[in-house]
């Protein structure tokens, strides 16, 4: 399907998205997948949040891409990752309204600073039922919060990455609450070119069996 280039609002502010629909008759899950750092380049046209989207298609799971306050298109000015927060609960809202999206399975994913951004709402917003981390940079503040949230959720992380090591990635693993599912991905970097498909696969093998396992919901 034609990704569907939206705006929605936040607040006082409009930000810009895109909707990656399956084509397939709703209403179906939805994932919102957020990009790495806004002051280093990040957006939502980055290789690893769009290779989750693709893969997310394949499982029948609507992806929504969207770009932080202050990127691309979107009104406002970066909000230190805590701001930031409110435009993940607004890109649910705004899904919530869709007629081919299904309210009771939503799902967020986050790649590096998108991680640390997407935690803890995902933790937070009852309308989540499952996140997935890659590369996830947390303050340290946030690594508490590991231990209490309950939620099924997939941490994953390069063995080569020189930003996130894998050590971190494994430590924020065992501090982790169940459900969870701890991913090293032998070879790529903080960047994944060349891994996409890997890490999308995994991404979107994690929702299709949340999605799946929860039917019912």
């Amino acid at each position: 399907m034609k990704p569907e280039h939206v705006t929605f609002p936040c607040g006082k502010l409009n930000l810009e998205g895109v909707f990656f629909g399956t084509g397939s008759k709703g209403p179906l899950p939805a994932v919102v997948v957020c990009h790495p750092h806004p002051q280093y380049g990040g957006s939502m046209n980055n290789n690893v949040t769009h290779a989750i989207a693709g893969a997310l298609a394949t499982v029948t799971i609507n992806a929504f891409l969207f770009n932080f306050r202050g990127v691309g298109a979107s009104g406002g000015s970066y909000g230190g990752g805590i701001h930031e927060q409110q435009d993940v609960i607004a890109a649910l809202d705004w899904l919530q309204k869709r007629p081919d999206v299904n309210p009771e399975k939503f799902g967020l994913a986050g790649y590096s600073f998108g991680a640390g951004v997407v935690f803890p709402v995902a933790c937070s917003d009852e309308r989540v039922k499952g996140f997935a981390l890659v590369s996830p940079y947390f303050e340290d503040a946030q690594e508490s919060l590991l231990s209490g949230c309950t939620k099924p959720k997939l941490i994953m992380g390069g063995s080569e990455d020189q930003v996130v090591s894998a050590d971190i990635v494994l430590r924020y693993g065992r501090q982790a609450a169940e459900p969870k599912q701890v991913e090293i991905i032998k070879g790529p970097d903080h960047f994944w070119n060349g891994y996409e498909d890997r890490i999308s696969e995994t991404v979107a093998g994690f929702f299709g069996g949340l999605f799946t396992k929860n039917q019912g919901m």
